[in-house]
Formats: structure tokens, sequence, C-alpha cells
């Protein structure tokens, strides 16, 4: 009994060229806006958590890497539905997430890690990392959207087999970094 779903139809018309054009237009604005307005540091009346972002922001990627398993899960059992849904409700929580980031480093600037030794240098590696794959991950993702509502599966899922592992690794180490941060706060 085969249970797999038919694929979605089609629901973007827009072209690959122009859609490519807008992805790294997008692209480029968020990661040019993140590097800016983490230079900035609004000042708060200090009656309240500035920290209370950060906690939002693990929260958040906690729910995207148990999104993300889930749509690893749907999509190889068929069930296209949920799989979009899924994938969809991952990508929204990652938009949340980046205000969010944005506005704990406009309340709160960067906090230096105030471990010392081994643990030091393994938070750094997690950091750096994650930073790197943050930032390269989002023109991918977005591409990878698009293929999807583009109905272009094969080119769709060939992506996707290569980027899921990246946004899962970025997500997870999120939340590894605020954990390993969080107590220097």
């Amino acid at each position: 009994m085969n249970t797999r779903e038919a694929y979605p139809a089609r629901t973007i018309t827009l072209a690959e060229q122009p859609a490519k054009r807008w992805i790294w237009i997008l692209s480029s604005v968020v990661f040019l806006a993140v590097v800016l307005l983490n230079r900035v540091q609004v000042p708060t009346s200090g009656t309240w958590d500035i920290h209370v972002f950060a906690k939002v922001n693990a929260v958040l990627n906690s729910l995207v890497s148990l999104l993300l398993l889930r749509g690893l899960l749907t999509a190889k059992a068929g069930k296209w539905k949920a799989h979009k849904n899924t994938m969809l409700a991952a990508m929204v929580l990652s938009v949340l997430f980046l205000v969010s980031y944005i506005l704990h480093h406009l309340f709160a600037g960067d906090t230096p890690f105030g471990g010392t030794g081994a643990i030091k240098v393994v938070y750094y590696v997690i950091l750096f990392s994650h930073i790197l794959l943050a930032g390269g991950s989002l023109p991918f993702i977005l591409t990878t959207a698009y293929r999807a509502f583009s109905a272009q599966y094969p080119a769709h899922r060939k992506l996707a087999k290569r980027l899921w592992p990246v946004w899962f690794y970025v997500s997870v180490t999120g939340v590894l970094v605020y954990l390993l941060i969080s107590p220097y706060y």
C-alpha cells in the first residue's frame, strides 16, 4: 500500500532569474541589517531583562530544530502537505528568531564569554561555525523554498539534501551557544 501523497501543485509562477535576483537581494539586505544593527546599542531603562530575547532565541531555535526533524520525516514518508506546512513553520520561526536576535543585540550588545581553557575553545569553534553557516545559508533556504513552490521537485530535493544538515546544525548550535553564554549575562 503506497501512502505517499501527490506532489503539491505549483504555487509560484515567478521565473527562475527574477526569483534568484530577489532571493539574493533579500539575503543581502538581511545580512547587512544584522551586521550594521549589531554595531548599534539602544540604551534601556534597566527595569526589564534585556536578555529575554536571548531566551526567546533559544526557544525558537529549539522549535526550528524539532520542525526540521519533522520536515525530514514527513518528506521521507511522502506526506507533502505536512512537509510543506512544517517547513513553512520552520521558516516563520526563523524569521521571528531573526527579529528577536536583532532586538537582543540592539538592547544588550555583545556579551564576552567568561569561560577559560578548553570550554572557551569549544565555545568559539561552535560560535564561529554557527555564525558562518547561519550567515551563508539564507539564500539557499530561500532557493530551496522557491524550488518547492515552483514545483521543481528534483532540484528542490537535491538542494534540500545538502541544506537540511546545515540548517539543522545552525539551529542546534544556536541553542548550544545560548547555553554556553547565558551564565555570563
